[in-house]
């Protein structure tokens, strides 16, 4: 390999500076926005040392965070895992918001520096503005003003109503926070500044107002009429909106026992949760964005002369290391690797566009041999999540490189069986399969808000829609009702119904745990 001349090269060794930060991200800029066509927030770099990096663990990644205990008892389990060597820190951390924000390790050799600003400052950037997931359903530009009002919102709290009556609260609304995300209608928006000042004031108001009255108020007759009984749950359940899908609105809504800074509590680890759910669909299609991004403009670099062969080296034994998927009898086997999914998903992408097959042609009509992959990627990154990703874009070659198969293990038999293997009709079980696996609402358990009397036992009735026979631990079960409970202030009952066949398969109370 001949010799490069340093006389064009980005930098030198594995020292760095903020002026040789700052001329690899030009040159990093040039190419995302000039050669790949990417659209970016305007960028923050932050660097931090390891003790931070840990901080940013156990606070959510979250510049601004609230204080609670769990924040610390994960900070301590990550130190110290940290220093005993048994667990390394990621190279960056990159904020889904206006400017985005890149936390990058002091640690971090220049090469390293360079490879995680185009992976996360370019790539993380790009998808987190353009996906439909995040444009649709958080505000990146008013998530950090929120943050802030939530952080000292919560400090208040505490100095008000003591820190035990706050982080009471927390703890039952952090046990609901999977339940408490609009899964199929959009969330409302993140309100301006002006709009959460309002807000706050009549808060305040209504603490000062607020009257125990009625709470005294006696029970309906329990002797109803049967038909206006019936009449009077259709309309309430009208009135209430339900089935409510989002446990954690309607406690923050409908709680009979709540005051309104509690309310205001269920209300910002709702927006928190929110803000995080599309990250959970989109695990494969991000880092697949950000590695094949970084692993695009290093490469470009390399041959523009702007980096060594011992930084490429570097750089490549890197992102080796991000998209190895050990095999499955591996003992460091964890399941299939985000990034190397994802990282090759994308290149199979460039492949078809340019240099198709005659089966590719067949399987991809709309996009085989286009010659454009870089317009064709920009418009899977904006328009797909996981799930619709697999079933669009995953082809025969990469099931096949992947040696994916589908394996059907039913609870009535006494063996395992291979469904589906790599010909046509398997091909396309094998997909769909894949594809189910990463849709967040099958991975989840669908409970929901079905009725309440709020003039007779004030029982919170739930309902849980069964998937394919899987019923809840008990234990965590009844441990998550009880946080219910707590919020609601009366008795929560939960019935699970086979989602299939609507025989009920389980029920339990609150009143007999």
């Amino acid at each position: 390999m001949a010799r490069r001349s340093s006389s064009g090269l980005l930098f030198d060794g594995s020292d760095w500076n903020f002026a040789t930060l700052s001329r690899a991200y030009d040159a990093i800029e040039t190419i995302a926005l000039d050669e790949l066509g990417l659209d970016v927030y305007p960028n923050q770099l932050e660097i931090i040392s390891s003790e931070q990096m840990l901080d940013a663990y156990s606070s959510v990644g979250m510049p601004l965070m609230y204080q609670h205990w769990s924040f610390g008892k994960r900070f301590i389990f990550e130190d110290h895992l940290y220093r005993k060597g048994q667990r390394g820190l990621a190279y960056e951390l990159v904020i889904n918001s206006n400017p985005c924000i890149t936390y990058l390790m002091e640690e971090n050799t220049m090469a390293m520096q360079t490879l995680v600003t185009a992976h996360a400052a370019f790539g993380h950037n790009h998808f987190f503005k353009n996906n439909y997931l995040f444009r649709q359903w958080t505000d990146a530009g008013a998530i950090l003003s929120y943050m802030d009002f939530a952080k000292k919102y919560i400090a208040k709290c505490e100095e008000r109503h003591g820190v035990s009556a706050v982080e009471a609260i927390l703890d039952s609304a952090h046990a609901l926070m999977d339940q408490g995300v609009f899964r199929y209608r959009r969330p409302p928006r993140l309100s301006s500044e002006k709009v959460r000042e309002r807000a706050r004031e009549r808060l305040e108001y209504e603490e000062q107002t607020y009257s125990d009255l009625w709470r005294t108020l006696p029970l309906a007759a329990e002797n109803r009429n049967p038909e206006d009984a019936e009449r009077d749950a259709s309309e309430r359940k009208k009135v209430l909106n339900l089935p409510e899908e989002n446990l954690l609105y309607f406690l923050e809504k409908h709680s009979l026992i709540l005051d309104p800074w509690q309310r205001e509590l269920l209300r910002i680890v709702r927006v928190i949760a929110q803000y995080f759910y599309p990250q959970r669909q989109t695990k494969v299609m991000n880092e697949g964005c950000a590695t094949f991004v970084h692993y695009t403009i290093i490469n470009r670099l390399f041959d523009q002369g702007r980096i060594s062969e011992g930084a490429m080296l570097e750089l490549l034994k890197s992102h080796s290391n991000v998209v190895f998927q050990p095999a499955f009898d591996d003992p460091r086997f964890p399941g299939i690797n985000p990034y190397a999914l994802g990282f090759a998903m994308m290149q199979d992408i460039e492949r078809i566009c340019m240099k198709p097959t005659a089966e590719d042609r067949d399987w991809f009509p709309s996009f085989a041999g286009n010659g454009d992959w870089r317009g064709t990627l920009l418009d899977a990154w904006a328009n797909h999540r996981d799930e619709s990703f697999m079933l669009q874009y995953l082809s025969p070659a990469m099931i096949r490189k992947f040696r994916l198969f589908l394996l059907s293990d039913r609870a009535t038999d006494s063996y395992c069986e291979v469904a589906s293997i790599h010909n046509e009709r398997g091909y396309s079980t094998i997909r769909s399969a894949l594809a189910r696996s990463y849709d967040v609402g099958a991975r989840q358990p669908d409970i929901q808000v079905i009725d309440v009397d709020l003039l007779g036992d004030r029982q919170l009735r739930l309902q849980h829609n069964v998937k394919n026979g899987i019923l809840l631990e008990e234990s965590t079960r009844d441990e998550t009702l009880g946080h219910v409970r707590h919020l609601w202030g009366y008795d929560v009952s939960l019935s699970g119904v086979d989602a299939a066949t609507g025989s009920v398969l389980y029920e339990c109370s609150t009143d007999e745990i």
